[in-house]
């Protein structure tokens, strides 16, 4: 299960590649307000986003956040291992946070081969999913 905080960075960049334009940025209150993120939260995910060069941000009058590259280019994926991390059920699956389990050797593992398939299907899935194709949704 993905956190309050993975959707609503999902929802608020889905709606930044929506709303943005080439002279326009969009301001957090805007996000906030339609989508119904508290504020407050939804400039600690902002601010994550654009640490990890999703987002570029701007102050002042015309200030706001704009997606640093084409919607079409950021994953579902990408964005919730930002923000949630693994995205593999058990650690000894996970392609970008492996660690072996502490309870289990994995060469005689009933289950680990199961998570295997789920992770591979799941970030099958994930990885064809783009902002860009969440916001042909809207």
């Amino acid at each position: 299960m993905i956190s309050n905080k993975c959707k609503y960075a999902i929802k608020a960049l889905v709606y930044i590649a929506a709303n943005e334009s080439d002279s326009r940025a969009v301001m957090t209150s805007d996000i906030a307000r339609d989508q119904q993120i508290p504020r407050k939260f939804l400039e600690i995910i902002l601010r994550e986003l654009r640490n990890n060069r999703i987002l570029e941000s701007k102050r002042g009058k015309d200030g706001g956040f704009r997606l640093l590259r084409p919607a079409e280019d950021i994953s579902l994926s990408e964005v919730m291992r930002i923000i949630d991390g693994p995205i593999a059920m058990l650690p000894c699956v996970s392609l970008n946070y492996y660690r072996s389990c502490d309870e289990c050797d994995e060469s005689t593992c009933e289950i680990k081969g199961v998570f295997e398939q789920v992770r591979d299907r799941t970030l099958e899935v994930l990885n064809g999913q783009t902002i860009k194709s969440l916001t042909l949704n809207c």
